[in-house]
C-alpha cells in the first residue's frame, strides 16, 4: 500500500503544487481584498478537498492503458476474483473503497446531509462518469469499481457523522477556532514530514 501511495505522490505532485499555489494565492487575495475572516482550519479543509479531486482525476485518467483486461458489466465478478488479503485484492478492492472514502466525507461536510442517500447518489454519479471516461480513453469499465466506490462514499459519510457526534461530546475548548487551527497546523506539519 505504501508503494501505491508513493506512486500517486510521485505522479501527482507537480499538478498539485501548481494548483495549490494558484488556488492559495487567489483565495488569500480574495480574503484580503474583501476583508474576509481567515480561519486556517476551514481554509485548509477546503484546500484538501480540492487536492483530493485533483489527485482523483490524475489517478483515474493518467494510468497506463489496460490491455490485459476487458470491460466488466457483471456485478461482483472482479471483486471475487482476487484472494482476500492478496496484493491485487488490496489494490483493486480495498483501493477502490478508499479512493471514494474522502469523497463521501467531503460531500457530507459541504452538504450537511444527515441521510446517506444523497451521498450515495452523488458517489454513484461520480463513479459512473469515471468508469465511462476510463472506457473511452483506453482503460476498462468495471461495474465492481462503481460498487466499491459507493461503499467508500458511504463509509466517508458515516466517518463524517461519527466525528460530528464525537465532537458534540467533547468540551467546547477543543472545538474552538484556536484549538482547531493549532491541530490543523500540527497535522499539516506531520504530513509535510512524511513527504
Amino acid at each position: 500500500m505504501n508503494n501505491i501511495i508513493g506512486n500517486v505522490i510521485d505522479t501527482t505532485w507537480p499538478m498539485v503544487l501548481v494548483s495549490v499555489v494558484i488556488i492559495v494565492s487567489l483565495r488569500v487575495t480574495y480574503l484580503i481584498k474583501n476583508r474576509g475572516h481567515f480561519v486556517f482550519y476551514q481554509e485548509l479543509f477546503k484546500l484538501a478537498s480540492i487536492i483530493y479531486v485533483l489527485i482523483l482525476f490524475q489517478v483515474v485518467t493518467k494510468q497506463d492503458v489496460v490491455s490485459w483486461s476487458t470491460n466488466n458489466f457483471v456485478p461482483f465478478k472482479e471483486i471475487f476474483r482476487y484472494p482476500v488479503g492478496s496484493r491485487l485484492f488490496l489494490k483493486n478492492v480495498v483501493g477502490n473503497v478508499l479512493l471514494f472514502l474522502p469523497y463521501g466525507f467531503f460531500a457530507s461536510y459541504y452538504l450537511k446531509e444527515e441521510k446517506p442517500w444523497l451521498i450515495l447518489f452523488l458517489t454513484l454519479v461520480g463513479s459512473c462518469v469515471i468508469e465511462t471516461v476510463q472506457m473511452s480513453i483506453g482503460r476498462v469499465f468495471d461495474v465492481d469499481d462503481i460498487l466499491l466506490n459507493a461503499i467508500g462514499g458511504l463509509l466517508g459519510f458515516y466517518f463524517y457523522y461519527m466525528i460530528i457526534n464525537i465532537s458534540k461530546k467533547i468540551p467546547a475548548i477543543f472545538r474552538s477556532e484556536v484549538f482547531l487551527n493549532i491541530c490543523s497546523v500540527l497535522i499539516l506539519l506531520g504530513l509535510l514530514t512524511l513527504i
